[in-house]
Parts: C-alpha cells; sequence; structure tokens
C-alpha cells in the first residue's frame, strides 16, 4: 500500500511537470504535434525509468535517505529533492537502457535530442541544479542506404493500387487508398503530411501545400496520374463523410481524418499483392528522392522538395545508383 501510494503521487508529479513542458515546447518553441508527442514520451521515459522502476532506493537518491516515506507531502517533497540532483549518468543510464532493448542508432539520437531540450528546460525552470544532458552525445546515426524500390517497382506497385480501386464497383475505400500512395509518392510526402492535407492545400496547378516539421509550410508539385487519383477520390469522398465540416482530403471509415497506421497497413498489402518486398510510407519517400535525382534532378531541389533544413538529411534520403555515379563521373571529372 504504501509502494502504491508512493508511486501514484510520484506518477502525478511527472505528468503536471510534462504539462509544462509540453506548453514550452508547443507555444514558446512552436514545435510540430509530431515532436511535441516524441518529446514529451521520451521526457516521459526519462523520469519514470529513474523514479518508478525501483521503489525505494532511486539512482538520484540521496545518501540518507532510506526508510520509507509515509506522508503524501514527504513523497512530493522527496521526488524533487531527487530530481534537483538529476546529473548526467543518470540520462546515460537511461539511454544505455533504450540501446539495450535494441532500438536502432537512429531512434537514440532522437532520443539523445528531445532528454537535451527537456533537461535544458528543467535547469532553467528551477527544477535541476544543472543541465544534466549539456554533455550528452548522440550516438552516430547508421548511414546505411534506405531500401528502394526502383522505377519499374514503384509503376508496379501503383498500378497494383489503380487496378483495385477500378475493379467495378467504384469502392471509395479502394480509391481513396490509391490517392493517398499516389500523392505520398508523386510530391515525396512524409506520412503525417499527406495524412495532414486539407481540401484548400490542393490547388489547380497541380501543387499542394504542405506543413511539415515545425511548422514549416512548403509547396510541392505533383504530377498527372496522381491529379487524376486525386480527383476520383474527391468525387466520391462525400460518400464516407460524416461531418460536412471535415476539412481532411483523406478519410477514415469513421469519416475522421485518416490515420498514419491505416495507411502503413494500405501500404503493406498493396506490396505483397504486387509481389514486392515490403515498404513503408517513409521508405516510398526514399523512393521518390531517389528517383529525382536519377533523373537528373540537383541536390538542393530534392532538399527543397523534401522540406529538409540540412543538406545532410538529404543526402541520406538519397541512393545514388553505380551506373549514375559512373555517368556523372565520366561528364565532370577532367581524368575519366
Amino acid at each position: 500500500m504504501r509502494h502504491n501510494t508512493r508511486v501514484g503521487r510520484i506518477r502525478k508529479e511527472i505528468e503536471q511537470i510534462l504539462i509544462e513542458f509540453k506548453q514550452e515546447l508547443e507555444i514558446r518553441r512552436g514545435d510540430s504535434t509530431h515532436t511535441v508527442r516524441a518529446y514529451c514520451e521520451d521526457a516521459r521515459s526519462l523520469l519514470s525509468f529513474l523514479f518508478l522502476s525501483t521503489p525505494e532506493q532511486d539512482r538520484c537518491e540521496p545518501e540518507q535517505y532510506s526508510q520509507h516515506v509515509h506522508d503524501s507531502q514527504k513523497i512530493v517533497d522527496d521526488f524533487y529533492d531527487r530530481l534537483s540532483l538529476l546529473e548526467l549518468a543518470d540520462v546515460r543510464l537511461w539511454l544505455a537502457s533504450k540501446s539495450q532493448a535494441g532500438q536502432a542508432r537512429s531512434s537514440l539520437a532522437r532520443h539523445s535530442a528531445a532528454i537535451r531540450t527537456f533537461c535544458t528546460w528543467l535547469m532553467k525552470n528551477g527544477y535541476t541544479r544543472i543541465d544534466a544532458g549539456a554533455r550528452l552525445k548522440s550516438p552516430r546515426a547508421d548511414n546505411r542506404i534506405p531500401h528502394v524500390l526502383s522505377k519499374e517497382e514503384v509503376a508496379r506497385l501503383l498500378s497494383e493500387l489503380e487496378n483495385d480501386a477500378h475493379d467495378g464497383q467504384r469502392n471509395p475505400v479502394k480509391i481513396r487508398n490509391w490517392a493517398v500512395i499516389e500523392l505520398i509518392y508523386a510530391s515525396a510526402l512524409r506520412v503525417s503530411e499527406a495524412v495532414g492535407v486539407n481540401l484548400s492545400d490542393i490547388q489547380p496547378d497541380n501543387t499542394v501545400r504542405i506543413l511539415g516539421k515545425g511548422n514549416k509550410e512548403r509547396i510541392v508539385p505533383f504530377g498527372i496520374p496522381a491529379r487524376r487519383a486525386l480527383d476520383e477520390w474527391l468525387e466520391v469522398r462525400g460518400k464516407m463523410l460524416r461531418n460536412a465540416r471535415e476539412e481532411a482530403v483523406f478519410l477514415g471509415e469513421r469519416g475522421g481524418r485518416l490515420d498514419p497506421r491505416i495507411v502503413r497497413e494500405i501500404l503493406a498489402r498493396a506490396t505483397a499483392r504486387a509481389g514486392l518486398a515490403p515498404i513503408s510510407p517513409h521508405g516510398l519517400r526514399h523512393c521518390a528522392a531517389t528517383h529525382m535525382l536519377a533523373g537528373g534532378s540537383d541536390i538542393r531541389t530534392v532538399q527543397e522538395f523534401l522540406g529538409h533544413s540540412s543538406l545532410g538529411t538529404t543526402q541520406r534520403y538519397t541512393h545514388v545508383s553505380p551506373d549514375r555515379l559512373r555517368s556523372a563521373f565520366g561528364q565532370a571529372f577532367p581524368r575519366a
């Protein structure tokens, strides 16, 4: 009973801290919904690991603490006293637990970025004596070339979705499935960006306004096949609409905005039917970037298309084929 009381009070205090941290991210920093959610989840994970994973002797605990705490206020005071002693070793221990759980280096790097922000915020708001994450280094992300489908394989995938949409039944769900995957590939969208598109974002000149990470807006084009798929979907969209004020282009079966998880399921089923290796919506974004580069686009144009602030990020998204590398070498190098 004592342990349950202690855990409940500490969990309540952790949630209050997270409410304040979320406000910092949303209001002052203007971070995207995805970033806010991820950063808060990491902050919760860190605090839970340090203060809830072991009942009595926690890693940040002062040496003099050795007895059960009964009084509710003392539980709270003790929690904040121990939180104030947060240091780099505690953060590293939490990150090591993530690594031992088998998380990829790229995930560990994202966790590190989130916790550095959180630790800085904790110190600035008087929760900790030092910025425990200031010297936390991010693990180097793997530089493995992402799996990409060839242009022919993507064409097969999209043909599979189109044929399924044109099976004679005029099924709105199947037409929607075709349209959302066409748009993701055509405009190299993140899945969150695709499901976030509103009716007013689709322009007559075959461009779409996208609100990306960090609430950065960009305008990207899409081709004739995607326009055709979108037009067919918009013709039947009303059959799935439940609320006339719903602005989302892509709807779920309940009439609200389409869930990103459904898009992943759509793509998984379509690749299986087409006899292709599994690929995620993010992988399809890799494909679009790679195919643009292979088609002669320069990398800075691809950077703008993807909405990357860093050219280094774009370079990780694009895979240069050996043939294109040889061709560029032969054209540009004086002693080829």
